[in-house]
């Protein structure tokens, strides 16, 4: 067990959008250090993202998708008495926007199109719309955690 809790690390802003949000979101998304890649691949699909949405800038299309993922509330399981209860609870900022970009990130990688590009601007848009695999995933947790409210006063 450790001593002390660990220091969080600052993280510098992307060089395109001067945004923290970007570059975490980068380093989500980034396999084997390839850094560089992977935000080829975030600015093509921000570029996408804004030729389809029209007038709305891509990045605060990206931002309203993240927030529209982004949960409230999740269920973990205890056991109590030889019955393990699935119990919901609130969950800290930190973990939200961790989970929300996750789920983007993995939803966007199952779609079917051609480039990752193509597939994360398509998951965006869609998130952004309140559709698409990641905002269900969101729905999803949300439906859980409030079908087992009944065992919320077993929270630690």
């Amino acid at each position: 067990m450790r001593r002390k809790t660990a220091k969080k690390r600052i993280t510098l802003p992307d060089p395109k959008f001067n945004e923290v949000l970007v570059t975490k979101f980068v380093n989500n998304m980034m396999y084997a250090g390839k850094k560089n890649t992977a935000y080829a691949i975030f600015y093509d699909a921000i570029a996408i993202v804004d030729e389809k949405s029209g007038e709305e800038d891509g990045l605060e299309v990206w931002k309203k998708a993240l927030s529209n993922v982004t949960p409230a509330v999740e269920v973990k399981s205890r056991r109590v008495g030889g019955a393990t209860f699935q119990i919901p609870q609130p969950i800290r900022d930190s973990r939200k926007l961790s989970m929300a970009m996750k789920w983007l990130i993995l939803y966007s990688r199952k779609r079917n199109e051609k480039t990752m590009s193509q597939r994360m601007a398509n998951e965006i848009l869609a998130a952004a719309k309140e559709e698409g695999a990641a905002y269900k995933k969101k729905e999803d947790t949300h439906r859980m955690a409030e079908a087992n409210r009944a065992f919320s006063h077993f929270r630690f």
